[in-house]
């Protein structure tokens, strides 16, 4: 798959490959899976490290009332268990602790028509981040386009969004989020990492949908998700009517792309959110960068040190807080070590 990147990151990245000729470089664009430059070298960052062996859950804490503020936890006020049995937490990171964020939007289809108003929601997006979240800025139509790496300057970012020009082509979801969870966030961060993308979630790949659509299966991208450290939050927009109306998008390829968001959602702990139309984003975002602000970070090694490739379950309980409850992925397959006898 090919990336289309911008023309101040693609400076940055013929320099890198000048430096490679001169053996300066660590790393080389893999051919048809274009990298681009490590970003995380610009900010200083807060670190977080996570010992490979644990497992690592992303915790969500909710109140009943989603307006009322949730009051900051300490470790003490977790309990993880794995397949019933309770788990000696070693590792934990406060809500406070900063995140690289991806804002991943869908130009494509009626959206490239409204870019002003999916410019205006991005740049109020990013200035309700925390000044401590980094950010990157990256578009899809039937390629992503990446317009910022990640960074904590938010003048900049408002500038690349911006620059978002009128987008063409079709719409192959699948590979835009495969590519970001594998490739753009998938170097070597010691931050939390989340993403937050804008789609109706219409892959051209989708049965009786027009295009060529994803390489990627669905079923890829899910288990690439599951894989992963980062946790996504799908904003479902909805263009049902107006895509039906004027490009004979079938209405089951519409109920199924729900289905698969709120899958990706619920293997990340999060939930599936909607914007019934594009000028309720804003609301919509305010939201998400609140949930945000609720995810923590907790580590374990598991009492059930086999490796055998099996499903285990995983349960978060908050102790004595009963009006607040956790959210986080429903589990995870423990490594695979073949008998190779």
């Amino acid at each position: 798959m090919q990336t289309k990147i911008r023309p101040a990151i693609r400076a940055r990245l013929l320099l890198a490959a000048s430096l490679v000729v001169c053996v300066l470089c660590m790393g080389l664009v893999r051919a048809q899976d274009p990298r681009p430059q490590d970003p995380r070298p610009q900010d200083p960052i807060e670190t977080i490290r996570i010992e490979s062996d644990l497992v690592d859950l992303k915790v969500s804490v909710l109140g009943a009332n989603s307006d009322a503020p949730v009051p900051l936890l300490e470790q003490k006020d977790f309990v993880v268990m794995e397949d019933g049995v309770q788990q000696d937490i070693s590792f934990f990171a406060a809500a406070d602790a900063p995140f690289d964020l991806v804002l991943l939007l869908d130009l494509s289809g009626s959206n490239s028509k409204k870019l002003k108003m999916i410019r205006n929601s991005a740049k109020r997006f990013v200035e309700a981040t925390r000044p401590t979240d980094r950010v990157a800025i990256v578009s899809f139509t039937d390629q992503p386009a990446l317009y910022s790496t990640f960074t904590l300057d938010r003048t900049k970012l408002k500038k690349s969004i911006d620059e978002m020009d009128d987008a063409y082509g079709g719409t192959n979801f699948w590979d835009a989020l495969d590519w970001v969870v594998r490739v753009l966030i998938a170097q070597g961060s010691s931050r939390r990492n989340a993403i937050v993308v804008m789609t109706d979630g219409v892959d051209n790949a989708l049965p009786d949908v027009y295009g060529e659509g994803s390489r990627t299966g669905f079923d890829t991208l899910l288990e690439n998700v599951r894989n992963s450290e980062t946790i996504i939050f799908p904003i479902y927009l909805d263009t049902e009517e107006e895509n039906v109306k004027e490009h004979h998008v079938p209405r089951a390829a519409y109920a199924l792309a729900r289905e698969q968001l709120a899958l990706i959602a619920s293997s990340c702990g999060t939930q599936m959110y909607r914007a019934a139309k594009l000028s309720h984003l804003d609301k919509v975002y305010a939201q998400v960068v609140r949930d945000l602000s609720t995810v923590y970070s907790i580590g374990y090694s598991p009492r059930n040190k086999t490796l055998d490739g099996k499903w285990r379950s995983v349960d978060v309980r908050l102790v004595q807080h009963p009006d607040l409850s956790a959210r986080t992925k429903r589990g995870y397959y423990a490594k695979l070590i073949e008998d190779s006898r």
